[in-house]
């Protein structure tokens, strides 16, 4: 987040980035936090998909994570009425309101994917805020799983350390207002067509 975006650095901590969310997204849902787990592979995928595509355009990838996405957050939700109805209200520790905010979250992915895929991808400003937001909620789901480890919580100091885990939300809507209002401000001030021949006459 530090480096410049589009510089080679970028690309590369972003790959770096990629591969180890991968590792762990798929390590999590081995060791039994399957939505956690899959739902982060899936965020940082079609996040890495959407900075390497530099014109608009699709692939079989992208049917695949629609499909995946839409499956995924009708499943969340279902298991979530589930767990709502039990004495408890949870499951394995995992309150109900989790899985609806997990499910939530992955339709509007999902809204998002079928949005891309009849336009035949994106470009501009659109390919910067799918990959901006699904790299950063992939990091969430990260910090937020780690943070909230009963053997890893006292270690980092307790209740304060729970403060790090909204921070890439935080991030993520910082870079989100400002990829848009900065394009919406050029598209503002850029004199049309119309206007760059008046002033010449």
């Amino acid at each position: 987040m530090s480096f410049r975006k589009g510089s080679r650095r970028h690309g590369l901590a972003g790959n770096v980035f990629f591969v180890a969310m991968l590792v762990m997204g798929l390590s999590a849902a081995y060791l039994g936090n399957v939505f956690g787990g899959l739902f982060a592979c899936y965020m940082v995928t079609t996040a890495w998909l959407a900075a390497r595509r530099r014109g608009g355009e699709t692939s079989v990838l992208d049917w695949a994570a629609l499909v995946f996405a839409l499956a995924f957050g009708v499943l969340t939700l279902t298991r979530g009425i589930e767990v709502a109805q039990t004495p408890t209200g949870s499951l394995k520790g995992v309150p109900a309101g989790m899985f609806f905010f997990l499910g939530s979250i992955a339709l509007l992915a999902a809204a998002g994917d079928v949005r891309m895929v009849v336009r035949g991808g994106v470009v501009g400003t659109q390919r910067v805020a799918r990959h901006l937001w699904r790299m950063c909620f992939g990091l969430f789901i990260a910090t937020g799983s780690f943070l909230g480890q009963k053997r890893v919580f006292p270690l980092l100091g307790g209740p304060k350390i729970m403060l790090l885990a909204p921070l890439p939300l935080i991030l993520m809507i910082f870079w989100l207002i400002r990829v848009r209002f900065k394009n919406a401000y050029k598209a503002k001030w850029m004199p049309r067509r119309d206007d760059a021949y008046s002033i010449r006459a």
